[in-house]
């Protein structure tokens, strides 16, 4: 990792370094609670990704947006660094960020400027363009986000997306997580390049391929290409190059890859890697980053039980959100 002393302030690393523990736990939690048949429904976890979503949401206000993913708890975690509505929500109780009716995959938190993970493989795009189209006409400095896999590089929402952004020169950065499968796939199989950031030679934007386990590349990366967003310049595409530790879905199988491809990337993980950074480089001692893991495991184990303890939501409101004012009723 280069050093960032010059760039990124203590605080904002130590910071990083909190949300990614956050995440990692909350995952692990949600992993648990599945298992305890606790969850509505399966969960996509990002275990492994950590460093994406708290690298890149690190450098972002609160007024800028993201779309989110199946797969976006990380996401949603950094945008709003609010545990208990995330539990709370893949439990199904009032108290969730959708009041239990979004679920894992359709956390949305609009104060914080998340404008909703999606079910849809690669539905998120064109919303994204959406809300960077919002913020130029209102003039604004804002930038949007959105959160993709490889697999939806190759759906046409991805093109499109990309395409006007770069025509009417967005606030947008289209951020890749390649994980390496899309579902069950290799993406090698279904992906004619070896670096999904080349294509962003087709809509002449700039693009990067960089490691996604690296939170010092993603930094460096993302800060060039939301400074452009914000000048008005236009898209970035960024290919952060990661690795999901887990299956698909928490039933997955995963019997189209082998347990030693699956250790090797575990060895990369991105958490201890960025621990012994700052450390290496005096940002924290062992003890602060001690205290920041226990900090990050309770939080995470006082959300859970939050949740837990959180009322279900009322069936005479079931629908509360279906129309709006003025609509037509059933």
């Amino acid at each position: 990792m280069a050093k960032a002393k010059e760039k990124y302030s203590k605080e904002l690393l130590l910071d990083i370094y909190e949300v990614m523990n956050e995440i990692r736990r909350f995952e692990e939690t949600a992993l648990k609670f599945f298992n305890e048949n606790k969850l509505r429904g399966s969960v996509h976890l990002c275990l492994g990704q950590e460093a994406v979503s708290a690298a890149v949401i690190g450098l972002m206000r609160d007024e800028d947006y993201i779309t989110s993913t199946h797969r976006g708890h990380g996401h949603g975690i950094a945008k709003s660094r609010d545990l208990k509505s995330a539990f709370a929500e893949l439990m199904g109780k009032e108290t969730g960020f959708c009041h239990g009716r979004g679920g894992s995959m359709h956390i949305c938190d609009l104060s914080k400027g998340n404008l909703g993970a999606n079910a849809i493989v690669g539905g998120g795009l064109p919303i994204a363009t959406g809300g960077a189209f919002a913020q130029k006409y209102r003039g604004t400095d804002n930038m949007t986000v959105s959160f993709f896999g490889d697999g939806a590089s190759n759906q046409g929402t991805f093109h499109e997306a990309i395409n006007m952004a770069a025509i009417w020169k967005l606030p947008v950065v289209f951020v890749c997580e390649n994980n390496r499968y899309g579902l069950t796939t290799p993406y090698q199989t279904t992906t004619a390049v070896e670096d999904i950031a080349d294509r962003a030679v087709g809509y002449a934007i700039p693009g990067y391929a960089i490691d996604g386990n690296d939170v010092l590349a993603i930094l460096d990366t993302f800060a060039k290409c939301q400074e452009r967003a914000r000048k008005g310049e236009g898209p970035s595409l960024i290919e952060c190059k990661t690795y999901r530790w887990k299956g698909h879905w928490t039933g997955d199988p995963e019997v189209y890859r082998t347990r030693e491809e699956v250790a090797s990337w575990v060895a990369k993980d991105p958490i201890p890697r960025f621990r012994a950074y700052l450390i290496e480089n005096g940002y924290a001692t062992d003890k602060d980053l001690d205290e920041i893991e226990e900090r990050a495991a309770k939080d995470v184990a006082e959300a859970a039980q939050f949740a837990l303890d959180s009322p279900e939501p009322d069936p005479a409101h079931v629908m509360d959100g279906m129309y709006v004012e003025g609509g037509f009723p059933l």
